[in-house]
């Protein structure tokens, strides 16, 4: 029997969970939470606060969402899960074509996958498969710039920013790619052109270029020129390179545009989504491909893409995906985001000249505080809380990722947290 009282559970949280990029016990408590609805996080001893985060930036419509518990509840009543393997089922049908109409132009066929991680391991997979299948055994690396991050299993982590990120304990175990330096905020024309000189000097080795097309995630929070998207498509299709975009964070509406790349009106040969796609309830990405990476693929010596999840396809987060998808299908999410956006300027922009404050940026449904130090996270945490407000922040990093449906009055009690905790970090 397990014990009921926050304190115990508390006790038992420290004695064996293992929560994430964090030692065994951890430093410090988690806060427990007992229950969420809209905005709101619910905590065991009372308090309520305002989710600064969207779980990760993925609820993106908040928790308890009444389409969304119906969408789930509806689906469980006919079958919570089937293998994908030689079977199929309307759920996953229906998402396939949805994604394939809302997406940029060329994307056609749909991979159904656990996470974010796995999207881009298949997405990485399907670049090396296609050009082997090409006849380019050799390309066999990946580029990327500075400053990124694409997940946490192996190849992905191999992309991520090797020097700055949260993976080089594993330099010299993960493969060596091809890096350029950071992508700036406002266009370069030589930044553009050793881009290229990039592209052109290891075209016989790299399968694919992969990117986070506008905004940096969780390497670093940081947002660059759309242009440079136009020059890696130019010079990817110049050398028979395939393009990824990596939209797990960006999808879905979070840059002020459906999918960030179409801040630059380019087409990816291969994208990766994930996070938002449930709306946050279960974990589902996909990795959507062009028929002539498909094709490839096929034609090739495996006869098919090597990869198949036991939960592909499943029908409880396919049935969730395609209600969060419908909310978003007015196009209200728009107008939403941008009043978040106006919010988070005008809250923001004060802490600009704060002491320790380096910069203050802000684009879409995205705002970010840096700092000239690493942030005291348990402070800062205790400091937003104090305030009614949850965010968790990360190296020099404070910042935010509301659920669309924040409003006026919870992006200022956000902002409000972010100054409390840019003061106590």
């Amino acid at each position: 029997m397990i014990p009921a009282g926050r304190e115990d559970l508390i006790a038992l949280d420290r004695a064996h969970v293992w929560h994430p990029y964090g030692p065994m016990p951890g430093r410090s408590d988690p806060y427990l939470v007992q229950s969420a609805a809209g905005v709101r996080l619910r905590l065991a001893d009372g308090r309520e606060l305002v989710d600064g985060m969207s779980s990760w930036w993925a609820a993106v419509h908040g928790y308890r969402h009444p389409v969304l518990d119906a969408a789930l509840a509806e689906q469980a009543g006919r079958m919570s899960h089937v293998m994908f393997g030689g079977l199929t089922h309307e759920p996953a049908i229906t998402l396939a074509k949805t994604l394939v109409d809302l997406t940029p132009p060329g994307l056609e066929h749909v991979f159904l996958c656990d996470s974010g991680s796995i999207g881009v391991e298949v997405a990485i997979k399907m670049a090396l498969q296609a050009q082997r299948a090409l006849g380019r055994p050799g390309r066999q690396r990946l580029a990327t710039w500075r400053g990124g991050y694409h997940g946490d299993t192996f190849h992905p982590m191999s992309v991520c920013d090797p020097v700055g990120g949260m993976h080089a304990l594993w330099t010299g175990v993960l493969p060596a790619q091809v890096f350029a330096g950071p992508p700036p905020a406002e266009f370069d024309p030589v930044y553009a052109e050793s881009l290229r000189s990039m592209i052109s000097a290891y075209a016989d080795q790299v399968a694919a270029v992969i990117v986070e097309p506008v905004v940096q995630g969780a390497g670093g929070m940081r947002f660059h020129h759309p242009e440079y998207l136009r020059v890696l498509r130019e010079a990817t299709t110049e050398h028979g390179i395939f393009l990824i975009f990596d939209e797990i964070a960006t999808g879905f509406g979070r840059t002020g545009r459906f999918f960030a790349g179409e801040h630059a009106g380019v087409s990816p040969d291969i994208l990766c989504l994930g996070k938002a796609l449930t709306g946050g309830y279960l974990t589902l990405a996909a990795t959507l491909c062009t028929p002539a990476v498909a094709g490839a693929i096929s034609a090739g010596e495996g006869g098919g893409l090597a990869h198949g999840p036991t939960f592909m396809g499943n029908p409880l987060a396919c049935a969730v995906a395609n209600a969060s998808l419908g909310l978003l299908a007015d196009g209200g999410w728009a107008d939403r985001v941008r009043l978040i956006e106006n919010g988070l300027r005008s809250g923001l922009e004060p802490l600009r000249d704060a002491p320790g404050v380096t910069d203050v940026r802000v684009l879409g449904a995205i705002g970010v505080v840096q700092l000239d130090h690493d942030v005291d996270v348990p402070r800062a945490t205790a400091a937003a809380v104090a305030r009614g407000v949850w965010l968790r922040p990360f190296r020099d990093l404070i910042y935010t990722m509301p659920p669309y449906v924040t409003d006026e009055t919870d992006v200022a009690r956000i902002t409000a947290g972010i100054a409390a905790a840019v003061a106590a970090g």
